[in-house]
């Protein structure tokens, strides 16, 4: 929580920081248009400021403040901060460092020269001008990543895998899953999106239609319209679920209990068999991060909670059922022993991807997109089809429409 709360503190301040640079760079520009730009710069400061204090705080003290600002500005304020911002400080900073020790190496060596005179008047040189430019790009830069942003919002593929399963009944040769992550219902998921997602997964006819996790973004108050979502979704032999982080954010007991009580089969650390071509089919859902009141919670933390609840899940594993994973972490296959299948989202595909190998998705996880094979075990990571965050880069959102076959 304090590097979090360090990071805040740094790109609030990063706000007014940028701002004094980009009206230092104007301070030579010719009236009235120095005057225009220097309103425009503080204008901009003030509202990415403002911004992010709303957004954070209202969240921690559980105000509906998103619904305050139009999806445009809330993207705005997130690319400016977290792919923009935070890079420019980074920047400056180490540039801030070499050149000091530069200058400090060239003072010992009794290189150091006089500095040459500034230029007298008011003419803009082009060096001036140049870094003038180079401190206004971000804005620029955040700008047009809002305007990509927002044509993605709605736009998701339908990505067809075929996977081939070792000790896949005959029976199930064939069966085909809709595998449906990450709707993240909330601020950039919602509206007709949500039924074309919908009418999507449907026309897919799909023998089961899985969900791992993440059926709303933050806040209880999207969840009937993520449960109306999840209970038009049709498949021959049934909806599953199992709970991701985002859908704990608010109050997990609440989550699960709206969800049941809609009528959905939510897996949290259960199973359930269903006859699929008269063969014993079993999904294993499994919990996100470790079990209230274990004793081992206060010191399970990530790859470590998943395997403690994958214990846990595994116990109830039926030898006479063909058994399938659903799990919202994709690490949960590291741990799946003897688990033929699993199906895992979460990761968005790496989000902001240069290539299918470079990006945030190799930086922060082991399986991020895509099939994944090891030994008698495969793992499909869907890129998901909703957004948390405003955009993506090589990580198009997606439905997976899965085959098996047998190997």
């Amino acid at each position: 929580m304090l590097f979090f709360s360090l990071v805040f503190l740094a790109l609030f301040l990063g706000d007014f920081f940028w701002c004094w640079k980009m009206h230092r760079r104007l301070r030579r520009f010719q009236r009235p248009w120095r005057r225009v730009w220097s309103v425009c710069v503080v204008l901009f400061a003030v509202v990415q400021a403002c911004g992010l204090l709303v957004l954070f705080f209202g969240r921690r003290l559980d105000l509906l403040t998103e619904s305050l600002f139009p999806e445009p500005l809330i993207a705005f304020i997130y690319i400016w901060h977290c792919l923009v911002l935070l890079p420019v400080l980074l920047i400056w900073f180490a540039g801030g460092v070499a050149a000091g020790v530069l200058r400090l190496g060239r003072m010992l060596a009794r290189l150091e020269r006089p500095k040459p005179a500034e230029p007298s008047g008011q003419c803009v040189t082009r060096r001036e001008f140049v870094a003038a430019g180079a401190w206004a790009a971000p804005a620029v830069l955040a700008l047009g990543g809002t305007g990509i942003a927002a044509l993605q919002w709605d736009q998701f593929r339908v990505r067809q895998l075929t996977v081939q399963v070792r000790g896949l009944p005959k029976a199930l040769d064939g069966l085909t899953i809709a595998q449906v992550c990450d709707l993240h219902v909330g601020v950039f998921t919602h509206g007709a999106v949500l039924n074309r997602i919908v009418e999507a997964t449907n026309r897919l006819r799909a023998d089961l239609v899985m969900l791992p996790g993440d059926l709303i973004n933050y806040s209880l108050t999207d969840l009937p319209a993520a449960l109306n979502v999840a209970k038009r979704l049709e498949s021959n032999h049934g909806v599953f679920l199992c709970e991701g982080n985002h859908d704990l954010f608010e109050d997990p007991e609440a989550f699960r209990s709206l969800t049941r009580e809609a009528g959905l089969r939510l897996l949290v650390n259960e199973s359930a068999i269903i006859p699929v071509r008269d063969t014993p089919l079993q999904v294993l859902g499994l919990r996100w991060g470790a079990k209230e009141g274990d004793p081992r919670a206060m010191s399970s933390r990530g790859d470590q909670a998943i395997a403690n609840s994958m214990e846990e899940l595994l116990q109830q594993r039926n030898p006479d059922a063909f058994p399938i994973l659903l799990a919202h972490h994709p690490h949960a296959f590291d741990y799946a022993e003897n688990i033929p299948l699993t199906l895992a989202g979460h990761t968005h595909g790496g989000q902001l991807m240069l290539t299918k190998q470079v990006g945030f998705g190799p930086a922060m996880f082991r399986y991020w997109s895509g099939l994944y094979q090891r030994a008698n075990r495969s793992l499909v990571v869907s890129n998901g089809v909703g957004n948390w965050f405003p955009l993506r880069v090589q990580a198009p959102a997606e439905i997976v429409h899965l085959t098996l076959r047998s190997a």
